[in-house]
């Protein structure tokens, strides 16, 4: 019974940046790494960044290297994405995700997901 709620999408200029938040409950959040993930029309869903269950490893997606960074609370249990010099084909639903212990890039390696969020980013 995993919940991951994410928050923070919308829409932003080319150029702009954007924070999402990924709130868990239904598990040992300190157990868990924790992943972003998007899906944009008609495409495959993608790894954006995870980072691992005791936030010593990070992953970010190598063409997003030097935009995007990951981080995580264990108090409020949130997972974090800064995005940033948002382009065009950065618009996607954006998913947070949960697995045991360490990061993986594979979708079906995932046992919790959230509803998604849409960032539109507009010329």
């Amino acid at each position: 019974q995993v919940q991951l709620a994410e928050s923070g999408g919308g829409l932003v200029h080319a150029g702009g940046s954007l924070r999402l938040s990924c709130a868990a409950s239904g598990i040992t959040f300190k157990d868990y790494a924790m992943a972003w993930f998007r899906q944009a029309p008609g495409k495959e869903r993608e790894f954006v960044a995870g980072i691992s269950a005791g936030g010593g490893v990070r992953s970010i997606a190598d063409s997003l290297k030097g935009r995007v960074s990951i981080s995580r609370d264990y108090v409020k249990s949130t997972t974090d994405l800064q995005m940033n010099k948002l382009k065009l084909e950065d618009t996607a639903v954006y998913y947070c995700a949960a697995r045991p212990v360490t990061i993986s890039k594979s979708v079906e390696e995932y046992v919790g997901w959230g509803q998604g969020t849409q960032v539109t980013v507009s010329s």
